[in-house]
Formats: structure tokens, sequence, C-alpha cells
């Protein structure tokens, strides 16, 4: 039985670079996607040296070009859609190319990568489609606008793709990583709007969390290895393993303490929320 083949999208840096290279310890095959190869020139001889294959691919590219360039990979048995990254400040900052461009490349492109897999995993009756979300989905927090909304819409379109595809015998699974020691908050990864915060939002929540993240970086808390290597033990399903345990019987996985306590917080106020709508909820009907 052949070693099954992974497609990667964000191979150049972070969970996507460590992931590529852990499949490739397995001997499984893996085609690494990133935007530009001269610029990830390092992560690409990483990627080639441990036996991968690494290809150029713009998630702001049009519908047609990426699914033209998905379905030449040929057979995809896992794919991750791990490409995606926040502009950092105030929603009323955001210009219309800064709020386009980050709604490409963390929910359009990923949409258009799975419609180019699609048709094979249809084939071959088979197949993975996860999803890198973030607990901001779930917890959005002051500066992370964009970013949130384009993770919760990701979770949603994803939780009613399951249900198209799973007479298919295909699957899909939503990863919520925490904060990871990743590149993600780095100055070198980290990008801010053109237009200058607003004075007002200097002494505000907005301008505090800015200076928290700026704090953070470098003292995350997330192990970046170990959040990976549970996630390829959930998608293989290696057995006897923490992350093995749960395949086939979660469509999410939570990665990071802060991570699973942010969520247990806020589904937490969710419970209390509908249940104070529930007279108002049912007094609408005809």
């Amino acid at each position: 039985m052949s070693s099954p083949v992974w497609f990667i999208t964000g191979a150049s840096n972070g969970l996507g670079l460590l992931l590529s290279l852990r499949a490739l310890q397995a001997k499984h095959r893996v085609i690494g996607a990133v935007r530009s190869k001269t610029k990830s020139a390092e992560a690409v001889k990483k990627i080639e040296s441990a036996g991968g294959r690494v290809i150029e691919l713009d998630l702001t590219e049009s519908r047609d070009s990426i699914i033209k360039k998905v379905k030449e990979v040929g057979q995809i048995d896992y794919l991750i859609n791990n490409a995606g990254y926040s502009i950092f400040g105030a929603l009323e900052q955001m210009s219309e190319k800064e709020t386009v461009q980050q709604i490409s490349t963390n929910f359009f492109g990923p949409v258009f990568v799975i419609q180019g897999a699609l048709e094979g995993m249809r084939a071959r009756r088979s197949g993975l489609i996860v999803n890198l979300s973030s607990i901001a989905a779930k917890d959005p927090l002051p500066t992370c606008a964009l970013y949130s909304g384009t993770k919760a819409g990701l979770e949603a379109m994803t939780e009613s793709l399951a249900s198209e595809i799973e007479p298919f015998g295909i699957k899909t699974l939503i990863v919520n990583p925490g904060a990871f020691r990743t590149n993600f908050l780095a100055p070198t990864g980290k990008l801010t709007p053109s237009a200058p915060l607003p004075q007002d939002y200097a002494d505000t929540v907005v301008g505090k969390t800015l200076a928290a993240f700026d704090a953070a970086d470098g003292n995350q808390k997330g192990d970046p290895v170990k959040g990976v290597e549970r996630m390829f033990e959930i998608i293989t399903g290696a057995p006897g393993t923490l992350g093995g345990k749960l395949t086939g019987k979660v469509k999410r996985l939570v990665l990071g303490e802060d991570a699973l306590r942010r969520m247990k917080k806020n589904n937490a106020k969710f419970v209390e929320d509908y249940t104070l709508n529930e007279e108002v909820a049912l007094s609408t009907d005809y």
C-alpha cells in the first residue's frame, strides 16, 4: 500500500513547515505550498532535502488558478489548509485592500483549495480536509476583528461542508490552536494597517491588547513541535497516541491550555445567553 499524500498550504514556516517535516519523517509523501520559493528558500530546502515537493501558491490568486494548481498535484489524502495570517489593529483602520487580502487569504483561498481537491477525493471515496482555525474564532479579542471573522467563517463553512461530503467517505477536522511559539506575533510576520491608529484608541482595550501581543512574542506557552505531533496523530489515527485516540470521534482538535480555557469560558457565556433568550425565542412562532 502506497504512503498517503499530504498537501499543506503555508509550508514556509510555523506549524505548516513542522507538519510537512513530520509527515516526511514518517515516510509519507508531502507537497508543501508557499507563496514564493525565493522568499521561502530555507523552508523549501528543508522540505525537499527530506524528500518532499514544494509548489508556489498564493491564496489571493483567482479561483481558477488555485483550482488548477491543486488539481495538478494529483492524489491528495490529507489536505491541510494551514496558510493564514492576522492583521493587527482596530477595525476602523483597515483599508479596502487590507480587508480583501485578509479575507481572501484566510477564507476564499481555503475554499478554492478545497474545491480543487474534492473531485479527486470523491472519485477515490476517501480523504481528510483539515482546516486550521484559531481560538480567535471562538473567543475573539480586540485588534483581530478581521482575523477572527475569517476563522469563524472558515469553521462554519467546514461544519456545513462536512455534511455534504460525508456520503463520499471524506472527513473534515477543524483545528483550534491557542498561542504557539511561532513567528505569528514576530515583527517579521506581524502585519499592521497602513493607516495609523486613531489616538482615541491608544488608552483603550485596543492599545492595551496591541501592547500585550508585542510582549507575548517569544513567550507563548504553546510548543509548536508538540502541537504538530498531536495534529499528526489525529490525522493519521496513530494507535496508542493522545491524538490518535480522538480520530473519528471528534470533528475539532483544541490545542493549548489557553485555547481550552478560553473556549470553555466562551461556551459558558453562549449557554447563558441562549438560556436567557428562551422565552423570547419561543414567542416569535405562529
